[in-house]
């Protein structure tokens, strides 16, 4: 009977370490850290995967003894707290296993504090943004980080597993000033252009920068993520019109899949410059008494799904 009460005692509290933690992969493990300095540590449990109860064995972390015991009891808040710690036989000093482990920062809330990743300015508060030329099912996520951050790593994958049937390339980064982008292009397998969505597509973001973790989820339609590429177009200054065509890479037919344009003229003058727009379902509109410095540009969205504009085209004079 005392065995069994103190099996159940160790197991109740077992289960309580595990609260503090869970598991990423293969004996690495992430914290969920409340990030401020009146939040107390995580208590974590390490036991030594060995069956030999009389082997010595010590534990190490970043080449500091941390214990002499199989079971090594810790407390881990901030980020010099996580990292490898390794259980080593005490006289030839081999590994027997190891556990690392990741900070995760949390509000009071428990919500994921980012500070990897930067958000985008649109939409706000956007870590992980995707966008589709077209109906083909691929499609582009990106997401960026301060330029400092160099040794980052990426996951992105279909929360959905195997029955998302969504494959992504390596991600490409891309360095500005301050920022880096990273791109990853997407495709979902088995895609019907024609057929109506009924299930979200869920895309699973995880970063490591060394001993700090952090994930984001962005669950959309392809339908809303359509982002068309500029019209082309050119301007006939014999009779002032200004005609278009489709993006190359838009899904055909064009009667399935209209667009809808908007055309900006901005007139110059001595003082200022003054923009006008119009709206239109064809590819060409004639402009009244443009002079020889306006600029015009055309730019094209999904004529029925409230989705995004285009860039500007080039000019078209």
């Amino acid at each position: 009977m005392s065995h069994l009460l103190f099996a159940l005692l160790s197991l109740f509290s077992f289960a309580g370490l595990l609260e503090a933690q869970w598991k990423l992969r293969e004996n690495v493990y992430v914290i969920d850290s409340e990030w401020n300095a009146e939040a107390p540590g995580k208590r974590v449990e390490l036991t030594c995967n060995t069956s030999d109860e009389a082997l010595p064995v010590s534990w190490e972390k970043d080449g500091e003894l941390k214990g002499n015991e199989k079971t090594l009891i810790t407390e881990v808040k901030e980020l010099p707290d996580a990292g490898n710690y390794t259980c080593l036989t005490a006289n030839t000093r081999e590994i027997i296993s190891y556990h690392f482990f990741l900070i995760a920062k949390i509000d009071s809330n428990g919500q994921m504090k980012r500070s990897i990743l930067k958000s985008f300015k649109d939409p706000k508060r956007t870590f992980l943004k995707c966008e589709a030329k077209n109906y083909s099912g691929i499609f582009m996520c990106s997401w960026m980080t301060e330029n400092e951050r160099t040794n980052v790593k990426f996951t992105i994958r279909s929360l959905q597993g195997s029955q998302g049937d969504i494959t992504c390339s390596t991600p490409v980064a891309h360095t500005g000033k301050l920022v880096t982008e990273y791109t990853a292009q997407c495709q979902k397998e088995n895609y019907c252009p024609f057929a109506e969505e009924h299930q979200p597509i869920e895309m699973f973001l995880e970063v490591i920068d060394e001993k700090e973790y952090e994930n984001y989820t962005s669950s959309f339609f392809i339908r809303d993520i359509i982002k068309p590429d500029p019209p082309q177009c050119q301007y006939a200054a014999t009779n002032g019109t200004v005609t278009w065509t489709y993006p190359r890479t838009w899904s055909t037919p064009k009667s399935y899949f209209p667009l809808t344009f908007k055309v900006k003229v901005e007139r110059a003058n001595k003082h200022k410059s003054q923009a006008q727009s119009y709206d239109t379902d064809e590819q060409s509109l004639q402009i009244p008494m443009t002079g020889p410095k306006d600029k015009i540009s055309v730019k094209a969205k999904d004529r029925y799904y409230n989705s995004s504009w285009s860039e500007w085209s080039s000019l078209c004079r």
